[in-house]
């Protein structure tokens, strides 16, 4: 049973935030409808290796776009917002999605009063960088700098550095997400709709709950440590004979687990009994520990601390997560109808039912206005009428 087969999205969409939504929410079986301007599209089209060979398919563009369909529409233009109206009303449209800055709501005509009058149970959402007051710009790095996430990435006496996904991105798109859920609820419950403003800035500020509290109600100073932890220890990056594990012991008892094994006695010392010790002698406990794990292979202290429950892991590239046996059978697909050309997706956060009956198979990513045609057929537009409004620069 697909749980939201009935559920339409409309998403005025560009970049990564809200294009990572909507994958999230095709995976879950709606319906998505991407829109673009005719001219300009959604500029990620362009990023990455043109991997099928034609305009606006490049990598970058198909990772989070599956499963989707896409209009072409210019909202300046007078025609186009009649044609926007329409399928808001026509399509019955359960969900409007925007990551437009708020400057331009009331002169595309997709304000959230304007769509309320049209259909007065949809939920609105509205992403931005900064709130729906600020027309300020925001891509995910700025948004790290500003929100202190680049401060508490990298190394102790290195620079600040970005994280190694965006997570202001990818965290509000999840934001979002829960959000969408308690309104359509709330839809189902009270039979009304919703706005939602989400800012990108809060979003990330919200993942900061141990900086924040530790500077504003203790006055300490947090930053940058590297691979290391700031309150439980040994928890770091550890050298093998053969390349690189990472060692988490979250308690006391982890610990004596630790140096009762023979290569670890040598560390069984009062002044390491409590991680309080261990946190004030932090780094020369983790050279000392880095002198007996450089005798040993990953496999081994893999296989050590799994025996005594203490977590551990080797630190996989890329290309290993894909082949975990763990990941494999989580993976999803696409093929190219037209092409023939098939790749392969990040696995869902959850596998739904519809990823099950569909053996993880997803829809290609759409290209541009690849369904103008079809939707814009069921609103009673001609070829002939289509062909005019595409000439107009209308889609």
């Amino acid at each position: 049973m697909n749980l939201f087969e009935n559920i339409r999205v409309l998403s005025l969409e560009q970049a990564t935030v809200l294009p990572y939504l909507t994958y999230r929410l095709a995976m879950d079986g709606m319906e998505i409808i991407r829109l673009e301007h005719p001219r300009y599209g959604d500029p990620n089209r362009f990023i990455g290796d043109n991997v099928l060979n034609e305009k606006r398919m490049n990598a970058y563009y198909l990772t989070i776009n599956a499963g989707k369909k896409a209009l072409t529409i210019n909202l300046a233009d007078p025609e186009g917002q009649t044609l926007f109206r329409s399928l808001i009303k026509e399509l019955k449209i359960d969900i409007f999605a925007t990551n437009q800055l708020p400057r331009n709501y009331a002169k595309l005509g997709i304000d959230y009063e304007t769509l309320k009058s049209i259909k007065p149970d949809i939920i609105w959402l509205g992403v931005t960088g900064f709130g729906p007051d600020s027309n300020e710009g925001a891509y995910d790095p700025i948004l790290q700098a500003r929100s202190g996430l680049m401060e508490v990435t990298g190394e102790a006496d290195g620079p600040p550095m970005v994280m190694g996904i965006p997570l202001p991105d990818m965290g509000t798109s999840e934001h979002a997400y829960g959000l969408l859920m308690k309104a359509l609820y709330q839809r189902e419950v009270t039979g009304k709709g919703a706005r939602i403003d989400l800012s990108m800035f809060e979003s990330s500020l919200s993942w900061l709950t141990v900086p924040i509290t530790m500077t504003a109600s203790y006055g300490k100073t947090v930053s940058r440590r590297g691979n290391t932890h700031e309150f439980f220890s040994p928890v770091s990056v550890y050298e093998t004979r053969d390349g690189f594990v990472y060692i988490a012991a979250g308690n006391d008892r982890q610990w004596q687990s630790i140096v009762s094994q023979e290569i670890f006695k040598s560390l069984d010392r009062p002044e390491y009994e409590k991680n309080e010790g261990r946190i004030r002698d932090v780094a020369n406990l983790n050279r000392a520990i880095n002198a007996i794990t450089r005798q040993h292979t990953t496999d081994e202290l893999i296989a050590l601390f799994t025996s005594i429950t203490v977590p551990i892991s080797k630190i996989n590239r890329i290309k290993d997560v894909i082949s975990d046996p763990l990941v494999e059978k989580k993976l999803l697909h696409a093929r190219d109808p037209v092409t023939g050309t098939e790749i392969t997706l990040a696995p869902s956060p959850y596998m739904t039912p519809l990823l099950k009956e569909n053996n993880r198979q997803v829809d290609f990513p759409p290209r541009f206005g690849e369904h103008n045609a079809r939707i814009y057929g069921q609103l009673g537009y001609s070829e002939e009428a289509l062909a005019d409004l595409k000439d107009k620069g209308v889609i």
